[in-house]
């Protein structure tokens, strides 16, 4: 997969493209990312990008002209390595909320090219004009898009064959059946006054998935119930979803 960023802080990446399941992707080669600089395409000596906004108001926005120059170097080189029609995606507290199912989708392409927004955000001419997709990671304002891209890198990057140390993981991991994810536990088997569920102790297979199923429904209807509205349930899970709303209703 190869993907390209347009930053005006590409050292930002650099932790996140030599560790973890992205610098294994990278590292492996199933993984390509460019990061471009939009003020290395400005034409003014102080290596001008943004300007103040026509209309008044506080901030800078972003320029239209070396946003373009740059999307084209990222639309070249992305081409030179045989990736046709990748989207423009830009990453915005204006967009559509970043999903598990969005996720795999996007893993399954060949490239893509993420616009990180700053200051006040982007001409909107460069959005009309180029951008397919608007992308938020959530509801709250963060310095710029660098962050969010991050974060969907790395979530792309582990749909990548090969990228997890346990390629299992990617179907146990929560949010792929719209649960969250149940309780771990690790050695000692007994401290801060409390035990591993004896379950989990057992051996048996069959029952620590039942377990960890049900946990995983009580954990999904406590912290966010709305999840559950989307699930058809079989019968063994609406039986874990009734015990784990008299729990709650106990608790409460």
């Amino acid at each position: 997969m190869h993907i390209s960023v347009l930053t005006l802080f590409p050292e930002l990446f650099a932790a996140t493209l030599k560790l973890g399941v992205v610098g294994r992707a990278v590292v492996s080669g199933q993984l390509h990312v460019s990061l471009i600089n939009p003020r290395d395409y400005a034409e003014d000596k102080h290596r001008t990008v943004d300007d103040r906004p026509f209309g008044g108001g506080a901030g800078m926005v972003l320029m239209f002209e070396p946003l373009q120059r740059a999307l084209e170097v990222a639309k070249a080189e992305l081409d030179k390595a045989g990736v046709k029609n990748a989207p423009t995606v830009l990453m915005s507290p204006q967009g559509t909320t970043f999903s598990q199912d969005m996720a795999v989708e996007a893993s399954t392409t060949d490239g893509m090219v993420f616009v990180c927004g700053r200051y006040e955000g982007l001409d909107q001419r460069f959005i009309d004009t180029y951008v397919d997709a608007e992308w938020s990671i959530g509801d709250y304002v963060i310095s710029g898009g660098e962050l969010a891209a991050m974060v969907v890198i790395d979530a792309l990057a582990r749909h990548i064959p090969g990228t997890l140390g346990n390629q299992q993981s990617i179907f146990d991991e929560s949010y792929l059946d719209d649960r969250l994810d149940y309780p771990q536990y690790t050695r000692p088997e007994n401290t801060a006054n409390s035990r591993v569920p004896a379950v989990l102790l057992s051996g048996d297979h069959n029952r620590i998935a039942e377990f960890r199923r049900a946990e995983a429904l009580r954990v999904t209807y406590a912290r966010r119930p709305e999840l559950l509205t989307r699930k058809i349930f079989a019968n063994e899970d609406k039986i874990h979803l009734k015990a784990a709303i008299e729990a709650e209703k106990m608790r409460s």
